[in-house]
């Protein structure tokens, strides 16, 4: 109701500043934020000074990176200072990633020492690792103070901390030793010392380790948020469980377009150009499109027993669209599977084992009704309904034995399982398919050949 309220009201021609102030006030900052994707560049500027100042930088750390810079070429010196100083500094690290270069020099010079400092040694790490998203605004308590002193500093530092759910018990030359949550210090005496009631067995990460990493270790250990240390131990930043969640997205985002065969592009659908989606396509087609020469080469290697039985022709596209389904429908599960870890590389004697099982059961299952439907439609032919069912059955352990293996092939070789997917599959299948049943057709249907 209150978004219905402020589109009304920024429609009208004569906006009145205090209503629109006062309604965007009660409103969730995320939901401001959207607003913004639909503004002209005038409206946009307009729009943004008119926010109450208390959630003015909150609304800005959600706004697409384009009207972002639209709104900080816009503002004066003084009001980037401002806007730097009330961001998280895993927000302002976002914001400066997604700018160019003569914006990121503006904000940064206009930015406190002390931030610009920490945000140019986080913009540092590689830009897939942990350390890169980590943010350093987080509490810290040493193991010899007591609770009474440990809430004081809570509320003390608190307000501009990312998280106060759980702080970090640390020793006095920063090496992280414990951690301990809001809840068990309220349940505490006063006088407890936090040494004595921390948690000392932690789950933690590393500057240097991957996102994908990090995110299986939120999802295996239900964490709102995780420390990260260096290579010394030492805390130097904790990630939470919102840029997790940002993390998961786009690994999604990113096998999925692997497994369509796209070449992964981090800009949305809408707002990224027609010549880079042609360009991320066109590579993988090429490379789908020179590689199906291999199953023209195979049936011009058959050309002599296709003229004398061209009813074989007519199981092409039965033989090849089975395989090809076979196979992505083991690939799918695999991939996501290793990318649960809920597979590991050492266990693909066991997935084969199973995808065969699977196979041999799906493979009989169908054979028995194609070879019905075929001995129906052929003429009563006993030895063509076999052959084109046996060559069905072999066509479907074959492909459950390809869509198992390259991808757990693939993660042995450090590669992303994702590269073996659908498509690439479906071609290798469709190959082998078709040599399978030209090799059955010649032993039972062409003994003269």
């Amino acid at each position: 109701m209150l978004k219905e309220t402020l589109y009304t009201l920024m429609e009208e021609n004569q906006i009145n500043i205090a209503e629109l102030s006062n309604v965007m006030s009660k409103m969730n900052t995320v939901d401001i934020a959207d607003i913004f994707e639909d503004l002209s560049k005038e409206k946009t500027i307009q729009i943004y000074r008119l926010l109450p100042k208390n959630i003015a930088a909150d609304v800005f750390s959600y706004i697409v990176p384009e009207k972002q810079q639209i709104i900080i070429e816009a503002l004066t010196d003084l009001e980037i200072g401002k806007i730097m100083s009330e961001l998280f500094v895993d927000d302002a690290v976002d914001f400066i990633e997604e700018m160019p270069a003569g914006v990121v020099t503006r904000v940064l010079k206009n930015t406190d020492a002390k931030k610009r400092t920490i945000i140019n040694q986080i913009l540092r790490y590689p830009e897939d690792s942990v350390g890169s998203i980590m943010t350093t605004e987080f509490v810290d308590l040493k193991e010899d103070i007591t609770v009474q002193t440990a809430f004081e500093k809570i509320r003390k530092i608190g307000v501009n901390k990312e998280t106060i759910y759980t702080c970090y018990v640390i020793s006095h030359d920063r090496l992280l030793i414990g951690v301990i949550s809001a809840k068990t210090l309220l349940l505490a005496e006063p006088h407890d010392k936090v040494g004595d009631i921390m948690d000392s067995h932690i789950i933690f990460t590393h500057t240097t380790d991957d996102q994908e990493e990090l995110a299986n270790q939120f999802r295996k250990y239900d964490l709102l948020s995780i420390p990260v240390v260096d290579k010394e131990q030492r805390l130097v930043g904790i990630v939470t469980i919102d840029d997790v969640i940002d993390i998961i997205e786009e690994e999604n985002t990113e096998d999925f377009e692997k497994m369509a065969a796209l070449n992964p592009s981090d800009d949305p659908y809408m707002r990224t150009g027609i010549f880079k989606q042609a360009s991320n396509r066109i590579i993988w087609l090429l490379v789908l499109m020179l590689s199906a020469t291999i199953t023209g080469s195979i049936i011009a290697g058959f050309e002599d027993a296709l003229s004398d039985l061209t009813i074989l022709v007519t199981f092409f596209p039965l033989l090849m669209g089975t395989g090809g389904n076979a196979g992505s429908q083991a690939s799918t599960l695999i991939i996501r599977g290793l990318a649960l870890n809920e597979i590991k590389t050492n266990d693909l004697f066991k997935v084969l084992v199973r995808e065969l099982s699977i196979g041999l059961i799906c493979g009989a299952a169908l054979g028995v009704v194609n070879f019905i439907r075929i001995y129906l439609t052929s003429g009563r032919d006993v030895m063509l309904s076999f052959t084109v069912t046996l060559s069905l059955m072999a066509t479907v352990l074959l492909a459950k034995c390809v869509g198992c293996l390259l991808p757990l092939g693939a993660k042995k070789l450090k590669l992303d399982p994702a590269i073996m997917a659908a498509p690439l599959i479906t071609t290798i299948v469709d190959a082998a398919s078709l040599s399978v049943f030209f090799t059955i057709a010649k032993i039972f249907l062409l003994k003269n050949l």
